[in-house]
């Protein structure tokens, strides 16, 4: 995981998680009574008014809060490692195939936000962090793009960003507002990450493509990289992945599919050779 990333993206789901569903439901309980009998029953009342998903995070949260009281000798146990989180059932993961990730780059191609899918396909970056990407962040003299404390190779596709983002600056005139945002609107401002996902949505839908949320269409770099060679674990610390398992969903697929290329490959080779008199 990127460090910045993780951090400001758990302090947020765990903040939702204390105040939407901890304290209200067994916020008014004391540390040293809390008992793993009170941690089932909330789980279960929030599994019946939630989801399972939601409840197993939240088992996570409380079970982690117990671990720092733990540590500051608040308590003597962590009394949520004796009841064990709800199941729930893995979503099958449906990437794009490489011909499906290829075709909306070329789609994408006259898109004012053409690089902006590019470094989400191509490099793996995330909704938040092309949106808040800074041309303060990117070495285009030495094609280095610093994602915060990540540091990612790129090619020419910033540079075509900038000189298109030139244009728009001088066509808006007065009206700019200096950002220094590479993704910006036709008046400088940050471009709303939901308007990036519509966009991306719109593309998808011209092009005859199934519509995959953003987040997924990073698994197009993982589809890129593994028809290159690339070994899934590079891959998985390429894209942050917390887990190798989430990888090797993306590479099976590519595996699949470029085995069926290479069958069909082999099947019009014997099929053209010339048979011996």
């Amino acid at each position: 995981m990127r460090p910045w990333y993780s951090q400001a993206h758990t302090f947020d789901k765990y903040e939702a998680h204390v105040r939407l569903y901890l304290v209200p439901l067994i916020g008014a309980k004391r540390l040293e009574s809390l008992g793993a009998a009170d941690v089932r029953r909330f789980l279960v009342r929030l599994e019946q008014d939630t989801t399972s998903a939601t409840a197993k995070e939240s088992h996570r949260v409380l079970r982690s809060a117990l671990s720092s009281a733990c540590r500051e000798e608040l308590i003597t146990r962590n009394v949520a490692k004796l009841v064990e989180p709800p199941r729930t059932d893995t979503p099958e993961l449906h990437p794009w195939t490489l011909d499906e990730t290829l075709d909306f780059l070329a789609a994408s191609r006259k898109d004012p936000l053409y690089a902006a899918f590019v470094l989400a396909i191509a490099m793996g970056l995330r909704r938040g962090e092309i949106v808040g990407l800074r041309w303060s962040d990117a070495d285009l003299d030495n094609r280095v793009l610093y994602v915060r404390h990540q540091v990612q190779r790129r090619r020419g596709v910033l540079r075509w960003r900038r000189m298109r983002q030139a244009a728009t600056r001088a066509k808006a005139g007065e009206r700019w507002q200096d950002s220094d945002y590479v993704f910006a609107t036709r008046t400088g401002r940050p471009v709303e990450p939901r308007n990036l996902y519509r966009s991306f949505t719109r593309v998808a839908e011209s092009a005859g493509l199934r519509v995959i949320r953003l987040h997924d269409a990073r698994h197009g770099t993982a589809t890129l990289l593994t028809a290159a060679g690339v070994p899934p674990r590079v891959v998985m610390e390429i894209l942050g992945h917390s887990q190798i398992s989430i990888t090797m969903d993306v590479y099976t697929h590519v595996v699949q599919d470029t085995q069926r290329e290479a069958m069909s490959h082999m099947d019009r080779l014997l099929r053209k050779r010339p048979r011996r008199q």
